[in-house]
């Protein structure tokens, strides 16, 4: 099934210039980018983005961090896109993460670890809703995407 799923490169990635690598990453995957921007999140927003942890011991932390300084979000598209980004990204915890994903490969701690990707379909649209506008959303044809898709 074609889906569609947020991405969002964290501070942390786009202070170690990792954008690039991820994006790549996610390409070489097969999926498609529909909307790209670099963004500096602002509070309410974060809080909005990240209302199911308040009240938990990290949430005023991980707030902080997350408006420290720009990121990078993206929406993507293709087949089982939610659970391709899952796979790529990596556990949670860096140290639990598997050599191969992005969190294995450069991040050392939970609280700073790269990238942040859509949990389910849902999530997905919450997500993209809270930072972008249906404008900034593009459809197009990928040329060659014939040989990813039965």
């Amino acid at each position: 099934m074609i889906e569609k799923t947020f991405v969002m490169v964290k501070p942390d990635g786009v202070q170690r210039s990792l954008i690039g690598e991820i994006i790549g990453r996610i390409e070489r995957r097969g999926l498609k980018a529909i909307a790209v921007k670099m963004y500096h999140i602002p509070k309410d927003i974060a809080e909005r983005f990240y209302a199911e942890h308040k009240g938990k011991q990290f949430y005023d932390g991980l707030i902080k961090y997350i408006t420290s300084g720009p990121v990078v979000c993206m929406v993507w598209e293709g087949e089982g896109a939610v659970g391709a980004v899952r796979s790529l990204m990596g556990k949670t915890n860096p140290a639990e993460a598997l050599p191969g994903t992005v969190r294995g490969d450069f991040a050392l701690h939970p609280g700073k670890n790269v990238i942040h990707g859509s949990d389910s379909i849902s999530s997905a649209q919450r997500e993209i809703n809270l930072i972008f506008n249906d404008y900034e959303i593009l459809e197009y044809s990928k040329i060659g995407s014939e040989w990813l898709i039965e």
